[in-house]
């Protein structure tokens, strides 16, 4: 299985990335790759590890997309960017999967363009997975930044990709989706949550999933629901109000484990119990956004994403390829919406390069 890495989007640059891809690869003999980037610089970095580096093909690309570039004014001459390159190994069969730190908007822009929307897709989202108390460890929470915006039949949408995700992704048969607002009670809510609501219920039976009703934000980390729907502004706000909040909570139990001499006596008493819960609430071990609704599968990496945080990106990215999920959203979806039979989404196996 292939994996097309976009190796100059991150803010911490290209070393951050080849290791992430490194530590990756050491964790799935399976995987090759293809990066994109400048060539010299990244088989400098990639020939440090031998045995990765003959997993590895190199795509030449001189020109990167900044955090700062305005996605209306990248399009206009983004042939030749790391990330275009990234995103035409997906849409040239030659990868399963493309991922990238690199700028959001810029980032879905030209995956519409060159990937284009699923037959009857209106909006694509971006998924996150959260961390909760379900079996599976996750939930799944979209829209998260794909669209600030979104009607009544944009979060029908979502529900059904959302819960396409859960089943390929978690391995959860029939997810729970519930959709954010400000109570669970039916009257409470904008008109177009309530008006997604009966939506939702109504398609719940077809797109193989319950309907939870409406959740609140102490929902989202609970085993109340798999799939929490919401727009792209409420989302974000809560994704970045979450990874705050983990890391503060690391930070005081930093803190008060170091203010004494009995305090580090007992952290170190702790320490396997003080690593399991770093690992849980740790931000970087469940990095990576997925974009649903367009002819292949996109993952988003945080832009501050180390190594930790790129291989995370890169193994979510290999398990959505290996589970078949484009293959089974794209289906469901057409089942779902109506939409052509003849429509195929890319192949989620890459080829050999």
């Amino acid at each position: 299985m292939v994996v097309s890495i976009d190796a100059m989007g991150g803010d911490m640059g290209p070393a951050a990335v080849v290791a992430g891809v490194i530590a990756a690869a050491r964790q799935n003999p399976g995987l090759h790759f293809i990066l994109h980037g400048p060539e010299a610089d990244l088989r400098r970095l990639v020939e440090r590890e031998s045995g990765v580096a003959a997993r590895c093909v190199i795509r030449h690309a001189d020109r990167v997309v900044s955090m700062g570039d305005k996605p209306s004014q990248i399009l206009r001459q983004s042939e030749g960017t790391s990330m275009w390159s990234t995103i035409e190994a997906v849409r040239d069969g030659s990868a399963a999967v493309a991922v990238s730190c690199g700028n959001t908007g810029a980032l879905m822009a030209m995956a519409m363009i060159r990937l284009r929307k699923l037959p009857g897709v209106s909006r694509p989202a971006i998924a996150c997975l959260w961390p909760s108390r379900n079996a599976s460890g996750f939930n799944v929470m979209l829209d998260v930044g794909a669209d600030v915006r979104a009607d009544a039949p944009d979060l029908a949408q979502y529900a059904l990709m959302g819960a396409a995700y859960a089943r390929h992704g978690l391995g959860i048969a029939t997810p729970r989706v519930g959709v954010l607002n400000v109570g669970t009670e039916e009257h409470k809510g904008r008109p177009e949550l309530r008006a997604a609501l009966d939506l939702i219920t109504a398609t719940a039976a077809t797109g193989r999933f319950a309907c939870a009703g409406f959740v609140e934000g102490t929902d989202i980390p609970s085993d109340r629901v798999d799939v929490i729907v919401t727009d792209g502004f409420t989302g974000n706000v809560a994704l970045k109000t979450g990874e705050g909040t983990a890391r503060l909570i690391r930070d005081f139990l930093r803190e008060a484990f170091g203010a004494s001499i009995w305090s580090r006596v007992a952290a170190l008493l702790a320490m396997s119990s003080l690593r399991r819960l770093q690992g849980r609430i740790d931000p970087r071990r469940v990095n990576g956004g997925v974009f649903l609704g367009l002819n292949g599968t996109v993952v988003k990496s945080h832009g501050s994403a180390d190594a930790t945080g790129v291989a995370a990106a890169i193994d979510l990215a290999h398990r959505l390829a290996r589970s078949g999920f484009q293959q089974g959203l794209a289906a469901q979806l057409a089942l779902t919406t109506g939409a052509s039979e003849g429509a195929t989404a890319v192949p989620a196996l890459g080829g050999a390069e």
